[in-house]
């Protein structure tokens, strides 16, 4: 049977686990115990929501926090559930559920109409290239099933969707706690005439766009058990792989013809999205993990500069000048975001100028990578469109990215400029003289590495450690200068910190970079 994923999305206290209890219990893909184990547990009656809401905290607070997933089948079809959080702190939750999904439901509480989370998350939804949205409103049995109520909803997203393009939500009133329109028709609804929840996910039609596009296969790993195999595993990311075919290996540029396409049971004639298996080439070829093998015919984008919409997720804000690591496919490679060009108002979809993104804000951004990447546009391919950004000192997501295309002006030329050494170091040059040991420095150093910053540590005679310093400085790095004569004349000019022994192991150097960069914007020393 087809496998359809689907997430549930909307503002707090919409009822969206209830809904997905309701789903779970009317159309028998509840087990008995579980039924019982909620019962139990339920102060009033049956509280549906309990058959998603696992976690201590949210049965406490009476709240969704994290995903929360779940599977049942009918006779016609396989579902996979997000259940995804409503309140604006777990965004980021939202979208990490829904970044997989085929179709979302929007709930819309039928006394409040379209909220600002509301909003926030059908937007979402678009970005992340769902091709269906279904609004359903909840909760109109508080209403008395009045048809005004939900034509003022449908009314109301309708001029919301309408800026997001193609999209064309459809519309279900129902009540998750009664079950109306979730599994069976409602009786207290004769003017509503279109398709209950379940008869509407069991119909709606599943997308098959990644088969039909070219060929993207992300290498995961090399299999070599012996002299005689060598294949490549990964996840057929789009197209469909086959003995045969003739694919192109990026970043080398070599191209090669499929051998054979290995699985545990037996070779496959044809491979397609998302089939894991083993790729044998005719050739022998350097391939390594994060390499791509990819359609001869139809290559992707390859660029170090590209535009972005991003979902930012991180406590501490998005500011052009840091660096992060990209995990784009199966690779990773160090980026800096060079500019927010603008950020999302969530209330109109207006575009604002901004310094930084916040916790939960969604933007669009300039990002340049150390090496290049080999991505096709989101909307074509989601699996090489979509990347995050992780912190390098925390390893934590920092945020989930969209790729639009390639920056226009991703070809350079002409001599380096401070604002390029700028943007791929996070930071400009800067020379730190050491009144210390070498230890110290080396310690300096590593704290500094750590950060991201291009930093290298120059010891000896006075005149050497200078001419050293300075051009590295010029080169936009770092130098760690350790000398026990003064500060020669010629480096004090610029970008200069002067640190004593017992300074350096206790400065705040994120402070401390924040402020060399702002006297390089300023043209001032420190």
């Amino acid at each position: 049977m087809e496998l359809l994923r689907f997430s549930t999305a909307g503002s707090v206290d919409d009822g969206k686990s209830t809904l997905i209890g309701r789903l779970l219990h009317d159309s028998g893909g509840a087990y008995e115990d579980q039924i019982a184990a909620v019962k139990k547990a339920s102060r009033n009656g049956m509280d549906f929501s309990l058959l998603t809401d696992g976690l201590r905290a949210e049965r406490e607070q009476g709240i969704t926090i994290d995903v929360a997933y779940r599977y049942f089948s009918t006779p016609r079809r396989k579902f996979i559930i997000a259940d995804t959080p409503g309140h604006e702190q777990y965004t980021r939750n939202m979208a990490t559920g829904a970044s997989t999904a085929d179709l979302a439901v929007v709930l819309v509480d039928a006394r409040h109409g379209v909220l600002q989370q509301s909003r926030r998350h059908a937007y979402i939804a678009w970005l992340l290239g769902i091709p269906r949205i279904v609004v359903a409103v909840n909760k109109m049995d508080l209403v008395d099933y009045r048809r005004e109520i939900f034509d003022s909803v449908r009314a109301e997203f309708d001029s919301f969707s309408a800026q997001l393009g193609a999209v064309k939500p459809y519309y279900i009133p129902l009540s998750a706690l009664c079950g109306d329109n979730v599994v069976n028709p409602s009786a207290h609804m004769p003017w509503y005439d279109g398709k209950s929840l379940l008869r509407y996910l069991e119909e709606a039609p599943v997308a098959d766009g990644a088969s039909a596009g070219p060929l993207r296969f992300p290498v995961q790993y090399v299999i070599r058990p012996d002299q005689d195999f060598r294949g490549y595993a990964g996840q057929v990311a789009s197209g469909v792989a086959r003995p045969g075919e003739e694919v192109l290996i990026l970043p080398s540029g070599r191209t090669s013809r499929v051998k054979s396409v290995v699985t545990w049971d037996g070779n496959l004639q044809a491979a397609a999205p998302p089939m894991s298996v083993t790729v044998c080439l005719e050739d022998e070829i350097d391939i390594s993990r994060g390499d791509m093998l990819v359609s001869a015919v139809e290559p992707p984008h390859a660029a170090r500069r590209l535009e972005a919409t991003v979902v930012w997720m991180a406590a501490k804000p998005l500011a052009p000048g840091r660096g992060y690591i990209l995990k784009h496919t199966t690779r990773q490679v160090r980026a800096t975001v060079r500019a927010i060009r603008h950020r999302v108002d969530m209330d109109n979809l207006a575009h604002h100028p901004a310094g930084e993104l916040r916790l939960n804000d969604i933007g669009a951004v300039t990002i340049e990578t150390h090496h290049a990447l080999f991505f096709d546009p989101y909307l074509q391919n989601r699996a090489t469109g979509s990347f995050i950004l992780i912190d390098p000192l925390t390893s934590e997501t920092a945020g989930a990215g969209m790729i639009a295309g390639p920056c226009a002006d991703d070809c350079h030329t002409g001599p380096v400029t401070g604002d390029e050494r700028v943007a791929r170091y996070g930071h400009p040059g800067l020379a730190i003289w050491l009144d210390g040991s070498l230890q110290t420095a080396r310690t300096l150093e590593r704290k500094l590495f750590d950060l991201g910053c291009a930093v290298c540590v120059f010891d000896g005679e006075a005149e050497t450690v200078t001419s050293a310093a300075s051009a590295a400085r010029d080169a936009g790095l770092i130098a760690v200068c350790v000398a026990t004569d003064n500060i020669p004349p010629d480096l004090s000019p610029g970008r200069l910190v002067h640190l004593k022994d017992h300074e350096a192991l206790h400065i705040d150097l994120e402070k401390l970079l924040e402020a060399n960069s702002r006297s390089f914007i300023g043209g001032d020393g420190i």
